[in-house]
């Protein structure tokens, strides 16, 4: 352990240090524009300049590139060491006059104008070399580097060319300091792509998202990408800087096989997409969000910062909310989402509390049917929240670029409209995509809505008709929070008191398979809706088996059996036909 001081505080640092990692760690500000914690110093900018005493010698360093020694000291702030700064932020202000960051920190060191000549006022690029150092290093595709020398060196791909290696990473772009490198398009393609900003290549999935651990998106992951096109893969900032040693490339997704007593089911559910609905004009104007649009906006991690505005970055002065996109509607879905109300109420609390912007809510019915949801309901309309009763039927966008909300007010009988600065649309749940398959692998049924269909609405509404396999949360119907919570909770007990039960007590009325008579057609296979009946080999042809835990019974595999090598267990063809023949004997006594 290395012990130095900076600015009379004493620090310690590790062997291979450098001053600047040390004056970071313990709160020290040394300003820089050329470093990076994944690439090696440069010293490029020299704007860490710091002063170094070492026994009698003293000397002007720059703290990136200086190492950590025993018992220097180390000022940060000395008279030589700020003229220096001053004297680099001149040079730097008079080559990148309209740089942002080189202005900020001019004013701080008290440098207002250059004394030297500005010979192109439109420059931005401070030769700093982040760039060609993480193309060349990290990402590995040597698309941009250093051209000519002395006061004709520019930064740019090779032989200043279009080049075809590129991979448009944006990493360039990202640790450029002065924004001297815009990934051409880049406004339309993440508008294109997500409305709000492109998500980063490692990232937490959801906010709620449990297990709470960072996923890689390989799409779009530079290691994965540059490994893709035929390079040497590149980039691995991540598995670097973690300190846990939790990134392994190397991983693989893989297909276990479990044998369980329990399932349950907890697929979720999806936003329903408004492009399937051309009236509300989305994607066909930036400032038409969803309402999970604009719960990403208008959450302080987001990129926006928490702040509610326009595409052109300016606060709404008037926005519209409109219910029931998706929901409650022949041409989309008919079922209710149950929460578009409370997220269109919160959403309109939010837009007034951050905007004081004038909000109109378009809706149906106002279904606040929970704990405290009425009287969070008055209370918007206190905040002053206009409430329009009617559906929000056309969205459109003038020639400046607001828009126009058509809807009929069914309070007062006439058609009305408003023009707004932004219109948020209630998407209301759909099912998964992918619902159809789930049901089928599992044997389960799903109601006309696309959810999965409970045994009974009332009495056993998170149990399947299958026997082991419950239902939790929205994957069965719409619902909140709390009672997503509730829902999953009596699943959960269901599947604990079924495990821990041990045995279990099945119904004597399934099906049996006279293998003499079964020929192997499979016929009963397709059919079956509880998956209960496989096909065995045996004396080297094949017949069916039922499994007796799944089946309940129906009867579907014996109806359908060519061969009638099924029979249902106490529901025989002779015991049919005696009762049959009991309901005609005549008996003594009896007039017939």
């Amino acid at each position: 352990m290395i012990r130095f001081k900076i600015d009379g505080q004493e620090v310690k640092a590790e062997q291979e240090e450098t001053i600047l990692e040390v004056a970071r760690r313990a709160g020290i500000k040394i300003p820089t524009l050329c470093y990076h914690p994944a690439l090696e110093p440069y010293g490029a900018c020299r704007l860490c300049t710091v002063e170094v005493r070492w026994g009698r010698r003293v000397s002007l360093e720059t703290a990136c590139t200086y190492p950590a020694r025993e018992d220097i000291e180390v000022e940060t702030m000395s008279e030589g060491a700020v003229r220096a700064r001053r004297l680099i932020l001149e040079m730097m202000l008079a080559r990148c006059p309209k740089v942002p960051v080189i202005q900020d920190l001019a004013r701080e060191y008290g440098i207002d104008k250059s004394r030297f000549k500005t010979e192109d006022p439109d420059e931005n690029c401070i030769l700093c070399g982040l760039c060609v150092r993480v193309c060349n290093e990290l990402v590995g595709t040597g698309a941009i580097n250093f051209s000519s020398r002395g006061i004709t060196r520019v930064v740019g791909p090779p032989f200043l060319e279009e080049t075809d290696v590129c991979v448009g990473c944006g990493a360039c772009a990202i640790v450029c300091p002065t924004g001297a490198i815009r990934i051409v398009g880049e406004e339309a393609a993440i508008y294109e792509e997500l409305p709000l900003g492109p998500a980063s290549a490692i990232h937490v999935p959801s906010l709620q998202a449990v297990p709470r651990v960072p996923v890689i998106d390989t799409d779009v992951c530079i290691h994965f990408r540059t490994g893709e096109l035929g390079m040497e893969q590149g980039c691995g900032v991540c598995e670097m800087l973690c300190e846990a040693d939790a990134i392994n490339f190397a991983d693989e997704d893989e297909f276990v096989d479990l044998d369980v007593g329990a399932i349950i089911l907890a697929t979720g559910f999806s936003n329903f997409d408004p492009l399937q609905l051309e009236q509300y004009a989305f994607c066909r104007s930036p400032n038409v969000i969803s309402g999970i649009e604009f719960e990403r906006m208008s959450n302080s991690a987001g990129v926006t910062g928490g702040q509610i505005l326009t595409a052109d970055g300016k606060k709404p002065e008037r926005v519209a909310i409109i219910h029931c996109v998706g929901s409650r509607d022949k041409h989309s879905n008919e079922h209710c989402s149950r929460v578009c109300c409370m997220y269109a109420l919160k959403q309109a609390h939010l837009v007034r509390d951050k905007t004081d912007a004038e909000v109109f809510e378009f809706y149906m019915d106002m279904r606040t049917y929970g704990k405290g949801y009425e009287e969070f309901y008055e209370r918007i309309q206190e905040e002053g929240v206009i409430m329009i009763r009617g559906r929000g039927t056309e969205v459109m966008v003038e020639a400046d670029g607001r828009l126009t909300v058509k809807a009929e007010d069914t309070n007062l009988g006439r058609p009305v409209a408003a023009t707004v600065d932004m219109v948020i649309l209630g998407a209301g749940i759909v099912s998964q995509p992918d619902t159809a398959q789930v049901a089928q692998t599992f044997g389960i049924s799903r109601s006309s809505d696309g959810f999965f269909m409970e045994a009974h609405p009332k009495l056993r509404p998170f149990h399947t008709n299958t026997d082991g396999i419950f239902l939790a949360g929205n994957c069965q119907a719409p619902r909140d929070i709390p009672d997503t919570v509730a829902h999953a909770n009596a699943a959960a007990a269901e599947a604990l008191a079924l495990m821990s039960a041990g045995e279990v007590t099945i119904a004597p009325t399934i099906a049996w398979v006279d293998e003499s008579f079964c020929s192997g057609c499979k016929t009963c296979l397709d059919l079956c809706p509880y998956k209960a009946i496989t096909f065995i080999s045996r004396n080297g042809t094949g017949v069916a088996e039922v499994n007796e835990a799944l089946c309940k019974g129906c009867g579907t595999c014996a109806a359908a059996c060519p061969a009638g090598a099924i029979t249902a267990r106490h529901f025989t063809d002779a015991q049919i036909l005696a009762q049959i023949a009991g309901l005609f004997r005549a008996t003594e006594g009896v007039v017939t």
